[in-house]
């Protein structure tokens, strides 16, 4: 298994791909976005100006930040978002939904041992210090409110930060996300 802390950074860069309706639809590896560029497939609509820049024998291209295709592609979403762990953690912006502070983990309101479903309207992001004093227990046992409501998030960009763990913040304009 290779170690993510080994392979470098700018391997692991990912380039924002919108439809060309500006919706985004996913983040792509920065390979992948410098060939539809270079291939006329798509154009680059915001460039990293620090970023790193590709040379081959005839040209330079630097590597862009987001792309949008020329050609509108039609996507069948699904009808819910699926719930990861980053999904859930964008949605509650990386705070605990009891004490706000900085969410390590993931609780279930109510405990799975009670009866709990693995669901957006059970699920928060946590401390660990709240989450191991919660134990198994129910907030109206301990006298805990939560700091927000538990809804399952709406727009298309939540299915690409379902599946994304870091998001570039050049993104947030694109995906209709107020900065954190």
């Amino acid at each position: 298994m290779l170690d993510e802390d080994a392979v470098p950074a700018w391997v692991r860069r990912r380039v924002l791909l919108l439809n060309a309706t500006y919706e985004p639809l996913t983040a792509v590896p920065m390979r992948r976005a410098v060939v539809l560029v270079v291939c006329g497939k798509a154009v680059v609509v915001d460039d990293d100006p620090a970023g790193l820049v590709l040379h081959s024998a005839g040209a330079s291209v630097q590597v862009p930040s987001v792309i949008r295709l020329r050609t509108y592609v039609r996507v069948p979403y699904r009808a819910r978002i699926p719930m990861t762990r980053a999904a859930l953690m964008h949605r509650d912006r990386f705070r605990c939904a009891y004490c706000g502070a900085k969410a390590e983990t993931i609780d279930h309101v109510v405990p799975r041992s009670r009866g709990g479903a693995h669901s957006w309207e059970n699920c928060v992001a946590c401390c660990a210090s709240c989450n191991h004093r919660k134990a198994a227990r129910l907030l109206s046992e301990l006298g805990w409110v939560l700091r927000h409501d538990l809804t399952p998030p709406k727009g298309v960009h939540w299915r690409l930060l379902a599946s994304t763990k870091e998001i570039d913040p050049t993104w947030l304009q694109y995906l209709g996300e107020p900065a954190a």
